[in-house]
């Protein structure tokens, strides 16, 4: 796995589609029973080399009922995006994750990872590429069906700040996908070899 992570933090794919030089995030571990697959890092992600070390982060942390300490051990929990590194800003917010990164890498990473018991797909860009046609017609249909997914996958929208309208018109999700995703994590975390 330390080969196969620092092949990933060197590489430079893509770089002449990206505004900064490349700084792929990633945090894996052999031992690691959840993943958590995002989208592309944000800027200050980028600056930081740390996953999920912003706002989103945040609020991602507060979803999973969980501390920094425990999101960031990496026995505990994969962050694997779908793009690993910022893509940049478009028009309407962030660019779309760099199409590159998952076919080439995610594959070596979860193969290397059998105490995985869940994988938490976020937003629309992993749920498509995991899920394929399983997907329901819009991430909001996919969310809310949730279940239909388990044990393997949890479906959950993006934590950005900009999604808090989303989750004011969609309550439920705040009244049973976070609880049941709480439920489910609690377990997987309960080891005490960590």
């Amino acid at each position: 796995m330390n080969k196969l992570l620092n092949d990933i933090r060197a590489c430079s794919l893509c770089k002449e589609h990206l505004p900064y030089f490349p700084r792929p995030v990633i945090q894996a571990s052999p031992l690691a029973r959840i993943v958590v697959i995002g989208q592309a890092p944000g800027l200050k992600v980028q600056q930081s080399g740390i996953p999920w070390d912003d706002a989103s982060g945040d609020n991602l942390r507060s979803w999973l009922g969980m501390n920094r300490e425990i999101f960031y051990n990496d026995r505990l929990l994969t962050l694997m995006p779908m793009g690993f590194c910022y893509p940049g800003t478009g028009k309407s917010g962030d660019l779309p994750p760099r199409p590159e990164c998952a076919p080439l890498w995610h594959q070596p990473v979860l193969e290397s990872m059998p105490e995985v018991r869940l994988t938490l797909l976020i937003g629309q860009y992993a749920q498509t590429y995991y899920l394929k046609e399983r997907c329901m017609s819009t991430l909001t249909e996919t969310v809310k069906n949730y279940q239909a997914y388990l044990p393997e996958y949890l479906p959950l929208p993006h934590p950005s700040p900009r999604n808090n309208i989303w989750q004011k018109r969609n309550s439920w999700f705040r009244e049973e996908v976070l609880p049941t995703l709480q439920s489910i994590i609690l377990p997987l975390l309960e080891k005490d070899d960590y």
